[in-house]
């Protein structure tokens, strides 16, 4: 508990920096936070280059916007916030331009032995996210593995929460199907 309350601290200390300019303050807040950054903008692109492309430029958006950071949150929820909207800015530019997503049929069979998952699991799951349509990957990542409800995704999409929600349940019965279950 002491050591959460030294970290939050140090924190504030570091965001009260960072806004005074100091960019040494704000690269040691966006260490800290980058490893789960570049991890949604992987789960939601499934491409390694555009997730690096993008966590770049989540930083980037968050040093422009760092005189709107409140405080209301962590850090680093605001800047997780950031990184889905940097992603869902380019999700429309690239539907505008024609989206292409990439299938694979190549998924091996999906089992759980002792409970534990397996990295060779973890990769197989990816890879069948990655493989579901550009929409339903997207409302996958971020209801099942963030945690949006369907209200936000629908705002974040502009989309219906029962579209979000038939989507789910769609990509789930696909997820299922594509990992042999």
């Amino acid at each position: 508990m002491e050591h959460e309350k030294q970290f939050l601290a140090e924190s504030t200390d570091l965001i009260g920096l960072a806004k005074t300019g100091d960019n040494a303050a704000f690269l040691q807040l966006c260490r800290e936070n980058s490893g789960r950054v570049y991890a949604v903008c992987l789960r939601m692109l499934a491409n390694t280059e555009l997730a690096k492309e993008l966590t770049q430029e989540t930083i980037v958006r968050a040093w422009q916007m760092l005189h709107t950071f409140r405080g209301e949150s962590p850090f680093g929820a605001w800047l997780h916030r950031i990184a889905v909207n940097a992603v869902l800015d380019h999700i429309r530019s690239q539907k505008r331009r024609s989206a292409h997503v990439q299938f694979t049929d190549d998924i091996e069979r999906f089992e759980r032995d002792d409970g534990q998952i397996s990295p060779e699991t973890m990769m197989d799951l990816e890879s069948a996210v990655a493989s579901l349509p550009l929409q339903a990957r997207t409302v996958v990542v971020l209801h099942d593995i963030e945690g949006y409800s369907h209200d936000e995704i629908g705002t974040m999409l502009g989309i219906a929460s029962g579209t979000s929600k038939a989507t789910l349940h769609r990509a789930r019965t696909l997820l299922k199907a594509r990992l042999g279950r």
